[in-house]
């Protein structure tokens, strides 16, 4: 017997609908997941809206008559959350925030919803939790307050009940995928259910001007658990991540429609709960005196603010007939093997047969395209077993064909290295160093005159341009440079 017209299949992972079976889900590419839905859901979907006026609630002005004050972001009290927000809680907005369990979401919006009831009250719904076990987290991390409420609740009609009731200025649900609806098909975390649960609740935000925050699950991949369109129905969507087995956190930007989203805060989470990170760039590196071959510090942009990070490597030979392994913690493994790539073709480093393992410090994940300097040096401080300068940064993209193509924000970086105690820096040749008022004296450098070896090959000949910018009674030597092996000779003094 031939299917209805109106047979609809879903997938049970991410929502996604088709009007055909397949074995594996067109969106989210799982296997398996695909089944059939109900022929009524099919005709929610595709029916047209009624062509039919109706008096709107109120008359649409011009943009210069808005009123923007009611829109303007309160500040939760924890600055490295606010910088992530765009200045902090807009009212109405609804903000998931989704991180691998055990990392301290709960933790931190406990800590948020504290500080922010002194300017109105909060309700802290979990349905993970008894109401017992958050206070006892509240009494241990200092989160009391009289106009913070806690409920523990699952079912969502009971959660209406308690926002009538309490009629607070914030609503925090811990998590969104314990939260259950009568009549919604599914069970409690599925697609239906979180989708239907999620447009309710930012339905009711907008209603009744109410700021709410949701706690999300995340996938074995870090991405956001549910289906897609949770992400589309909420305002802003920030990850928590950390190590578990460390003390240091942080809070991303993932979607925000009132501010940046490639801003960053640190917290460092403690027996007394979290506590902000204003200056983080020290944790991220090694913190030892003697230079070692094998690492070298970069400073990378997150967002406005400038972190020095240090990047480290190891270069062994291979000892077996396997193929050579290439391990990364904390970089871009693609990025990470065309750097290795670029240094054995055009710097005429051996590589080939040799064992890479390259590694951030601190635990903190470097993604941009500037951190390629410092990855290509610390590969060929490890290979020669050279140190660099331990007062020396390197900021740079590489390109395939060996260039050192410039970056942006090179003087905030730079004033962030001199801040903390580097005194030369090897840059993109062309960067714009030279702000209104500085002076910069141009010299010609060559590099050591005295170097090992690399390759068989001679050097380039083309120096490398020294600058010594002045500003503010400060001095910081700075070396451009055009190509990745005038970088090497700049740096180790190495030919």
């Amino acid at each position: 017997m031939a299917r209805s017209a109106t047979t609809l299949f879903e997938c049970s992972a991410c929502g996604w609908r088709s009007p055909k079976w397949a074995g594996r889900c067109g969106e989210c590419g799982e296997w398996g997941t695909v089944g059939e839905g109900r022929a009524d859901d099919l005709g929610r979907a595709t029916s047209r809206a009624a062509l039919r006026a109706v008096q709107p609630a109120a008359a649409a002005l011009p943009i210069g008559r808005v009123d923007a004050a009611a829109a303007r972001a309160r500040p939760t009290g924890m600055s490295e959350l606010d910088r992530v927000l765009g200045g902090g809680l807009v009212p109405g907005a609804v903000v998931l925030i989704a991180g691998e369990p055990g990392v301290g979401k709960s933790t931190l919006l406990l800590e948020a919803g504290a500080l922010a009831a002194a300017a109105g009250r909060v309700l802290y719904v979990t349905g993970e939790e008894s109401a017992a076990q958050v206070r006892l987290r509240a009494d241990r991390i200092g989160a009391i307050a009289d106009s913070l409420y806690l409920a523990a609740e699952t079912d969502f009609a009971a959660l209406l009940g308690h926002v009538q009731a309490v009629d607070p200025a914030l609503l925090i649900v811990d998590s969104v995928q314990t939260i259950g609806a009568a009549g919604v098909d599914g069970v409690p975390g599925g697609v239906t259910q979180v989708r239907e649960i999620t447009a309710a609740l930012t339905a009711l935000a907008k209603q009744r001007t109410l700021t709410t925050v949701l706690v999300g699950h995340v996938t074995k991949d870090g991405s956001v658990a549910g289906p897609r369109t949770l992400e589309h129905l909420v305002d802003v969507v920030l990850h928590f991540d950390g190590d578990s087995r460390g003390s240091l956190r942080t809070v991303r930007a993932l979607k925000n429609r009132f501010g940046p989203t490639d801003e960053f805060g640190c917290f460092e989470l403690g027996e007394s709960g979290l506590v902000c990170l204003p200056d983080p760039s020290g944790l991220f590196l090694s913190g030892r005196h003697d230079p070692v071959p094998g690492t070298c510090v970069t400073v990378t942009l997150e967002g406005r603010r400038p972190l020095l990070a240090e990047v480290q490597t190891l270069v062994g030979p291979v000892v077996t007939d396997l193929p050579p392994r290439r391990v990364v913690s904390g970089l871009d493994s693609a990025r990470v093997g065309m750097m290795l790539a670029v240094l054995q073709r055009r710097a005429r480093l051996e590589l080939g047969r040799r064992d890479v393992f390259a590694a951030t410090v601190g635990g903190v994940r470097l993604t941009e395209p500037s951190v390629d300097l410092a990855v290509g040096l610390a590969a060929a401080s490890a290979l020669a077993d050279v140190s660099v300068p331990p007062d020396l940064v390197a900021v740079g993209e590489i390109g395939l064909a060996g260039e050192i193509r410039r970056v942006t924000g090179i003087r905030r970086r730079l004033a962030e290295a001199e801040r903390m105690g580097f005194r030369r820096a090897i840059v993109p040749a062309g960067s714009d160093l030279v702000p209104g008022g500085a002076q910069a004296s141009g010299a010609q450098a060559s590099g050591a005159q005295a170097g090992r070896e690399l390759s068989g090959r001679q050097p380039t000949g083309r120096p490398a341009r020294l600058r010594v910018v002045e500003e503010a009674g400060t001095q910081l030597e700075v070396t451009e440079v055009t190509d990745i092996r005038e970088a090497i000779t700049a740096a180790l003094g190495l030919r």
